[in-house]
């Protein structure tokens, strides 16, 4: 028996959409999908024509799609952005080298200009050999750190306004969780924020981070890249497999399996936390007294990291030496 798609009952259905569990064709898919990321886009005032966007892109599906949609819609609703690509070479052999060849392939296609920051050019310190130094135990913590401030060192080089990120809804809950079992209530609220950074207290300004795929689940990226013949970098990050969120998402698929809608209903939860208590001692932004780069303490987390990784090669050093 033919199924026909129950947006437009014209086409077959190829189909059930994960978000909705409707039967939908090919084309009413790609347009619901990139109208919904229209709305969220619209719908929580994210840009203002004019701005300047680094669009933060790995070469790996989220941020390929997002390349993608950003600059269709750019185009389609004349939103009268400038788009740059900005990419973090982590220094992860094998990996992140190759995943950045797709990312020059997506800079030719889409015309748009490219910069490549590297842990080795702003930390003096390659990913590779971190774990050399550290092994696998949290990696995952000195790569998310690092990660975070070069992208904005990255976007203050190139002037821009906001960056945007492919985080999409699965990511969400998966942060969100993770907060919550960490038992961290200061960064729980914020947890599944689309917007981060503000005009700051004390003075301090935070770069804004926007998320148009907060509401995306990552099977639909998946299927959208596929269907649409996109490029991208699907292999694993070599060092990921020991990283909390990775235990984080496999319970939370097999909370999907016994509840389809486990990660909106995650991401609906956070949004209705309140902030923490008044009363409550909540880290205050500052400079970092070394970077100069925003903080929350005196050094940032990422001078702190340094600190201690250059303190293990300096002993290293000297018992060669002897």
């Amino acid at each position: 028996m033919v199924k026909y798609c129950q947006s437009c009952n014209v086409q077959k259905a190829f189909m059930v959409r994960p978000k909705t569990g409707n039967l939908i064709c090919q084309n009413c898919f790609f347009q619901a999908f990139e109208d919904e990321i229209h709305h969220t886009i619209i719908s929580n005032q994210m840009f203002k024509p004019g701005e300047k966007i680094a669009i933060a892109a790995s070469g790996g599906k989220d941020s390929t799609v997002l390349v993608h949609v950003i600059t269709l819609l750019n185009k389609k609703y004349n939103y009268g952005l400038n788009l740059y690509l900005l990419s973090i070479d982590e220094g992860i052999k094998g990996y992140r080298d190759d995943s950045l060849e797709t990312v020059k392939q997506n800079q030719i296609t889409y015309q748009l200009d490219l910069r490549i920051l590297s842990y080795k050019e702003l930390f003096n310190w390659s990913m590779d050999e971190v774990v050399a130094q550290i092994g696998l135990n949290n990696n995952c913590t000195y790569c998310g750190v690092f990660r975070r401030q070069a992208l904005d060192r990255g976007a203050i080089q190139l002037g821009v306004d906001k960056i945007i990120t492919g985080h999409n809804a699965d990511d969400m809950a998966e942060t969100f969780l993770m907060n919550l079992l960490r038992g961290d209530i200061f960064r729980l609220p914020k947890s599944t924020a689309i917007i981060t950074g503000d005009d700051g207290d004390n003075g301090i300004a935070t770069l804004p981070r926007c998320k148009p795929f907060k509401y995306t689940y990552e099977k639909e990226i998946v299927m959208y890249a596929h269907y649409k013949k996109l490029i991208y970098f699907s292999t694993e990050c070599t060092y990921s497999p020991n990283a909390f969120r990775g235990h984080v998402r496999e319970l939370i698929k097999n909370l999907e399996a016994i509840r389809p809608s486990a990660v909106i209903d995650l991401i609906h939860s956070c949004e209705q936390l309140d902030a923490p208590n008044q009363n409550q001692k909540m880290p205050q932004k500052q400079l970092c007294q070394k970077c100069n780069l925003l903080s929350s303490n005196k050094i940032c987390k990422a001078c702190t990291l340094l600190e201690s990784l250059n303190q293990g090669r300096a002993k290293q050093i000297l018992q060669i030496q002897d």
